[in-house]
């Protein structure tokens, strides 16, 4: 009788525990959000220009 017991009660938890999905998790990708960041070629462009410039003035000078 306790083998019978002990079978019933293994073979409920059995069930039990494999009652879940089989399916894998759904594991959703990160969203990366990046910021527009800044022309540094704008800054650089500006200040080339303007030493062309002083350049061009003490040539002009000369």
């Amino acid at each position: 009788m306790k083998k019978v017991v002990l079978a019933s009660v293994l073979a409920l938890a059995a069930a039990s525990a494999s009652a879940g999905s089989y399916s894998e998790p759904m594991i959703e990708a990160p969203v990366i959000v990046e910021e527009a960041a800044g022309s540094s070629l704008g800054g650089g462009a500006a200040l080339l220009l303007l030493g062309a410039l002083a350049v061009a003035a003490i040539v002009a000078a000369d």
